[in-house]
């Protein structure tokens, strides 16, 4: 992969995500499915699942890899995106792996993810990441991506 162009800030995320679901040529109904750990990931799925709210495209959440625990995405009026009853994933367009998921201490592989998207094959793969986190854990060369977005939070800054 080549790096293409760089953005600032969460419309940076989100921007090139919805540019690249668009050009896809997706059917009304089409599922993409977000893989990625609750609590952590859950926030950014949501806010890319906001981005194509208007696409009627049918958005899904699995908590680490395991699909018989995925959530239906919903846009919740005045609220956002939110994850709501469950859903069973049938050939989905799209699947996104979030760097949560690469992260020390989560009992998930590269190998485990690859295993299961690997029946998706005519799926897109796209990866989201913060602070180069699949580059670091090795994931770029586990699991090849169509789209990655790398995005920085830096730096943070409290004030008391």
């Amino acid at each position: 992969m080549k790096q293409k162009e760089i953005f600032q800030g969460v419309p940076g995320m989100l921007r090139p995500f919805k540019e690249f679901i668009e050009t896809r040529g997706l059917k009304a109904g089409d599922q993409i499915v977000y893989y990625g750990c609750p609590g952590t990931c859950t926030p950014f799925v949501e806010l890319l699942g906001y981005a194509i709210r208007g696409l009627d495209l049918q958005q899904v959440f699995v908590p680490f890899i395991d699909e018989k625990k995925a959530k239906k995405m919903q846009l919740v009026e005045d609220i956002g995106m939110q994850a709501a009853g469950g859903v069973t994933i049938q050939d989905p367009s799209v699947v996104v792996v979030m760097g949560g998921l690469s992260m020390p201490n989560v009992p998930v592989s590269a190998g485990q993810v690859r295993e299961v998207i690997s029946p998706h094959q005519n799926a897109a793969r796209i990866g989201v990441c913060f602070m180069n986190m699949f580059d670091k854990a090795g994931w770029n060369k586990e699991i090849e991506f169509d789209l990655l977005i790398d995005a920085a939070i830096n730096p943070v800054e409290v004030w008391k």
